[in-house]
């Protein structure tokens, strides 16, 4: 069985990608935990810290930084 990966989302609510985003890897059975960029400050400054970006969503894959809705990069990253 493959191990479970970590999974970070730095979103906004108003963002459509986020959604897009989060509703993709919900779909995949990826399991993620989600950041409001837009009400917590040390998750924005974690988010722009990482990936010198404060467009969204930022998704992090195990320590690699996805900026915005990539599919083939989230498919390559979260291959079982």
């Amino acid at each position: 069985m493959a191990e479970k990966q970590n999974v970070a989302v730095y979103s906004t609510p108003t963002c459509p990608y986020c959604r897009q985003a989060k509703d993709y890897l919900k779909e995949k059975g990826v399991e993620f935990v989600e950041y409001n960029v837009a009400t917590d400050l040390d998750a924005r400054n974690a988010m722009v810290q990482k990936s010198g970006q404060l467009g969204v969503p930022v998704i992090e894959v195990d320590g690699h930084i996805v900026i915005g809705f990539n599919r083939q990069k989230l498919d390559e990253l979260t291959a079982a």
